[in-house]
């Protein structure tokens, strides 16, 4: 099953994120394309998802999931002990995205935006779309 994440590609968090996933993703699992990218904003509206998200998008499948759902199932796919954080899924749906939507709507004032868009390494280039 292909799983894609779109993430916001002027986000320095969430660049870091993508940074962070792949090293916890040795066998591949996910591809990567920045919301802002061509491939991205194909897919976004492939998947009916509005421009304006303020979310982390996470394609498997035919679905598509979006804020703390979305993390939650990433954290799922990963190896060692960030599996764990799926247990969070428990929690609901209204008190997950509120956290989530904490974190999303300060992200550039927190963590910055990104100057230049980050080159993916050689070993890299095949996870981005």
């Amino acid at each position: 099953m292909e799983r894609i994440i779109l993430f916001d590609g002027d986000c320095h968090f969430c660049n870091q994120s993508v940074q962070f996933i792949i090293k916890r993703d040795p066998e591949g699992r996910f591809k990567f394309a920045s919301q802002q990218s061509e491939v991205g904003q194909s897919i976004m509206k492939q998947f009916k998802i509005p421009q304006e998200v303020n979310s982390i998008v996470l394609i498997e499948g035919s679905k598509s999931y979006l804020r703390s759902s979305a993390a939650l199932k990433v954290c799922k796919k990963l190896v060692g002990f960030w599996k764990i954080g799926y247990v969070m899924i428990i929690v609901p749906n209204q008190l997950r995205d509120w956290a989530y939507n904490l974190l999303s709507n300060n992200r550039y004032k927190w963590f910055g935006k990104e100057e230049a868009c980050q080159l993916p390494s050689p070993e890299e280039k095949n996870r981005f779309l």
